[in-house]
C-alpha cells in the first residue's frame, strides 16, 4: 500500500495524476525485489506512550527522518479521558518521534492525525517526501458523538 492523501481529489478516490502513486509504488520494486537502498514507504506510526500533558508518537520508514511539509505540523488532534477531540499542538524531536499536546488537555489519552476525509493540511512526511498515512493510537467506538473535532 502507498499512501497518496496529499494527491488524492477530495471528490473522487482515484487521483487525477497518477505519476506519483506509480513513483511510490516503484519505490517498493526498487527497494524490495532489486534491494536498491532506499526509502521505500511513507513514516509508519509504530508506538506511542504518554509523558505527563504530551503523548510522544514513535514511526518507523522515516528514511533519513521524519519531517513537516510546509512549516509547522498539522492535522494532529488530542483527546483526554472524556474522549473529546482538540486541535492539538506537534513538533519533531529527533529523527523518529513528534510530541503532541494542546492547552486544552490535561490528561492526554489518545492521538489522531489526518482523521478526516480529506485532510488537505496533513503534512507529516520522511526525508524522501512520502507522505505519511492517517492513524490513531485509540480503539474507540467511532460512533461516540464526541469523536468530532472542537
Amino acid at each position: 500500500m502507498v499512501v497518496t492523501i496529499d494527491v488524492s481529489d477530495a471528490n473522487d478516490g482515484h487521483p487525477k495524476n497518477k505519476q506519483p502513486v506509480g513513483e511510490r509504488l516503484a519505490r517498493w520494486a526498487l527497494a524490495d525485489v532489486y534491494n536498491f537502498k532506499i526509502t521505500k514507504s511513507a513514516p509508519v506510526y509504530a508506538s506511542y506512550s504518554i509523558r505527563g500533558k504530551e503523548i510522544v508518537i514513535k514511526f518507523t520508514d522515516i528514511g533519513n527522518g521524519i519531517a513537516a511539509r510546509y512549516g509547522e505540523l498539522k492535522y494532529f488532534t488530542i483527546a483526554g479521558e472524556n474522549r473529546k477531540w482538540h486541535w492539538a499542538k506537534a513538533k519533531i524531536v529527533g529523527k523518529d518521534t513528534i510530541v503532541v499536546w494542546s492547552d486544552e488537555i490535561t490528561e492526554p489519552k489518545a492521538v489522531r492525525y489526518a482523521w478526516a476525509g480529506n485532510p488537505t493540511e496533513a503534512n507529516l512526511t520522511n526525508d524522501s517526501g512520502l507522505p505519511a498515512s492517517p492513524f490513531r493510537t485509540d480503539d474507540w467506538d467511532e460512533t461516540d458523538k464526541k469523536s468530532a473535532v472542537d
